[in-house]
């Protein structure tokens, strides 16, 4: 009874106007889309799903290697403030909070997190698309002087299966 009277209430509820998610900003990301083998020093990394979800309003991404290691992320455009955000998680209880913008035809998402060492970390990761080869490069730095100087962590290609 109580959680009927508590759907009730929230069908009566005036939330704002939802994104249709329709507009050219929740589409800056989809370069991205597809199935793809990421290579990281000309050898074979992992394989990578990239799917649009939600109604097309948001991005999922199912990242796995030949080594057991998998992590998915969930990317949405958040148009109240005109950013990009992403929420990586891993098998071996990494959290990414990141967010950012398409910059110069590359997205550009950052956040901090903490070390291991419980030191604090900005973490910076670059999607760049090229339209000539249809791969993409992702690379992912780190600094632990906010953003003096930077670590390159991951820096990869993603080509698409099949091309």
């Amino acid at each position: 009874m109580r959680i009927l009277l508590v759907c009730l209430l929230l069908m009566q509820i005036s939330f704002p106007v939802l994104a249709t998610c329709q507009s050219s900003s929740y589409q800056q990301f989809d370069f991205w889309l597809g199935e793809w083998q990421v290579y990281a020093d000309g050898k074979l990394a992992g394989t990578n799903r990239i799917s649009k979800d939600l109604d097309n309003c948001a991005i999922r991404e199912h990242y796995t290697t030949p080594s057991g290691y998998s992590g998915r992320s969930l990317n949405i455009y958040d148009s109240t403030r005109q950013v990009w955000h992403q929420t990586w998680v891993d098998n071996q209880g990494v959290l990414l909070v990141l967010e950012g913008r398409l910059e110069q035809q590359s997205m550009r998402l950052s956040g901090e997190g903490i070390t291991a060492e419980g030191e604090k970390v900005l973490h910076r990761i670059t999607w760049t698309p090229n339209m000539e080869d249809n791969t993409v490069r992702q690379h992912w730095q780190s600094s632990k002087d906010m953003g003096q100087t930077w670590l390159s962590l991951f820096d990869g290609r993603y080509k698409k299966v099949g091309d």
